[in-house]
Order: structure tokens, then C-alpha cells, then sequence
């Protein structure tokens, strides 16, 4: 009943899309398995909060998936492409094993949903998907069209419940349950 505009982006920060670390891929140029590029780690990031560190030349955040992008990073190194599993615990320093590009493994601000865009258009059927959409922005309540009951009535001598013995003469009401069907096909309430 009403077109759904989003009030925020979604994702709401530059989060990591991979398990990793936050880098600047400036510290990467050259990394290799044989020349693994080691810098020093010195936070690690969660998905719902926020580090308190920046990235600097020659450091790394180790960070899960959906942790904001922390300030001085401009992308993720999942832990596949670094040495982090031949080092005991969480090490003080990783070893970058591959070249990577800026943005690599960051999903943007508002990549999934714009601020400002229109989300849902008037008239469109609530089913379980859109219900999430409308979560994740936040709205817990929203206009609708309520569905229309329908009364389904059959009427002559002739006509008998489909639940009643069939008399001789008579004929079952079968035209209320295809009515019945269609008018659930369309979004109705059926009431016979």
C-alpha cells in the first residue's frame, strides 16, 4: 500500500567479506609463497565492532567476515593467502602470500541497498523475502492492502456438500471449490 524507500545503506560500512586481514595492498606488491611479505599484526576486528587501530604501512588487522574495514585498509587478505596456519595462536606478525589489488574482499557501504533508493514498490505481495528486506531496514511495520474475503455461495435445488451422501438427481458443489481456488490463486479469502 505503499512505496518502501531505505532510510540507511546496507551493508551500513565498508565490511570485510572473507575472514583475513585488513591490509593496505601497497604492503603486498611482490608477495609470493617464496617471498611472502610479513607485516606486523596489531588488532583483530569482529563482526559489530569497530578497531581502534589504523593500518599503517607494513601492519594488519586480522578480521572476520562482516567486520567494518578498518581506517588505513583498502583490502582483505583471506587467511588461506597468508602463513597464519603454520603459526601457533594469533601471531604478532602474518606473512602475505599473494599480490592483491585494492578492494579485494570489501563489500561497500550500501552495495546490497542504496540510501534513498526505492525498495519495494507499492502493491508489491509480501512473501518471506520481502519481510527480511523490510528487517533489515529497520521496519517493523508497513502499509498493506488487507487481502480481500471472499463469500462463496452456490445456490440451487440440485446442489449437495461434497461431505453429504449424493442423492439420486443430484449433483456435488463443485463450482465453489474452483471459485475457491481461484480466488487464492489471486490473493483472496476464500470463505464457502
Amino acid at each position: 500500500a505503499e512505496d518502501i524507500s531505505s532510510s540507511i545503506d546496507i551493508p551500513p560500512l565498508d565490511n570485510s567479506a572473507m575472514d583475513g586481514y585488513a591490509v593496505r595492498s601497497a604492503d603486498t606488491h611482490g608477495a609470493s609463497r617464496q617471498s611472502p611479505r610479513i607485516l606486523r599484526v596489531i588488532d583483530t576486528v569482529t563482526a559489530g565492532s569497530i578497531s581502534q587501530s589504523d593500518v599503517e604501512p607494513g601492519t594488519a588487522i586480522r578480521i572476520m567476515t562482516g567486520a567494518p574495514i578498518p581506517k588505513g585498509a583498502d583490502c582483505v587478505v583471506r587467511f588461506e593467502d597468508t602463513d597464519e596456519s603454520e603459526r601457533q595462536g594469533t601471531p604478532a606478525e602474518i606473512g602475505i602470500l599473494t599480490e592483491v589489488e585494492p578492494g579485494l574482499e570489501i563489500r561497500r557501504a550500501g552495495e546490497d541497498i542504496a540510501a534513498g533508493s526505492l525498495v519495494l514498490s507499492k502493491g508489491t505481495a509480501l512473501r518471506p523475502a520481502e519481510v527480511g528486506v523490510l528487517a533489515s531496514l529497520g521496519r517493523s511495520k508497513v502499509m498493506v492492502i488487507r487481502r480481500p474475503v471472499v463469500a462463496i455461495l452456490a445456490t440451487g435445488d440440485e446442489v449437495v456438500d461434497i461431505a453429504q451422501p449424493l442423492p439420486e438427481g443430484k449433483i456435488y458443489n463443485s463450482n465453489s471449490f474452483s471459485v475457491a481456488a481461484l480466488v487464492l490463486r489471486y490473493g483472496g479469502i476464500p470463505k464457502i
